[in-house]
């Protein structure tokens, strides 16, 4: 019974904190994004669990919009950070999103003009993602959907360039089967990638997703990063 609550506790926090970061995607106020981390409702360790299954994206405001996030929120991402280093039999997608975690860092500590400095530490190995079948491909990439940023430049980021109509696909499929959040996360990649078929019809697909599934706030996440990457954010 203790764990059960301990799971919808955490379930529901991951649900808020996408929330917030959805508002302040929205609304440019960095503040937003951190008041469930901050706010006191979860304990420390829920918190820090909550950040690392929302992952990077628990800093989008900060990397999209260009400020810096509330202290006490970014205090929270370093401990989920240093406290959970993926272990040695982690799943590829498991050491990537903490690489995401630590690059996103890198970011928000620089100061805001000019490119982030230095790097979060060697990529890990993408080899396991290069000959992944369309459907795999796109189920994976929408797991790693913090790395689909403007300017990212990673073997995930390669991966996708070169496979953008296996991708379409894979978002064809997502909606198909009404698994929005795996659709929300393709399309995020989508805005980002050259070749796209035409025929896809992207920016209808996305309107489609955001009405029948965007009432989920990790659903809603992705799709305002879609929608604000496009306008020439750089980082």
């Amino acid at each position: 019974m203790e764990q059960s609550s301990t799971s919808a506790l955490l379930q529901g926090t991951v649900l808020d904190l996408a929330s917030d970061v959805v508002s302040a995607l929205r609304s440019g106020d960095h503040v937003r994004a951190g008041s469930t981390l901050t706010g006191g409702g979860a304990g420390e360790g829920v918190a820090r669990a909550a950040v690392r299954v929302l992952g990077a994206d628990a800093l989008l405001p900060s990397v999209l919009l260009r400020v810096p996030p509330d202290p006490g929120q970014l205090a929270v991402f370093k401990e989920a950070v240093a406290a959970h280093p993926p272990r040695d039999d982690a799943a590829p997608t498991v050491v990537w999103s903490h690489w995401a975690m630590t690059r996103a860092l890198l970011r928000t500590e620089q100061p805001l003009t000019g490119p982030p400095v230095g790097e979060p530490g060697a990529e890990p190995d993408a080899r396991w993602l290069e000959d992944a079948g369309w459907q795999s491909l796109t189920h994976q990439l929408a797991v790693l959907a913090p790395l689909a940023l403007p300017g990212e430049e990673c073997a995930v980021t390669r991966v996708a360039r070169g496979r953008p109509v296996d991708v379409a696909r894979g978002f064809v499929r997502a909606v198909r089967r009404r698994d929005w959040q795996q659709a929300a996360g393709a399309g995020r990649w989508l805005t980002l990638l050259d070749g796209v078929p035409d025929t896809l019809g992207l920016e209808a697909g996305l309107d489609f997703v955001r009405l029948m599934g965007g009432s989920d706030p990790r659903v809603a996440l992705q799709l305002e990063a879609a929608r604000l990457m496009p306008a020439g954010v750089l980082l």
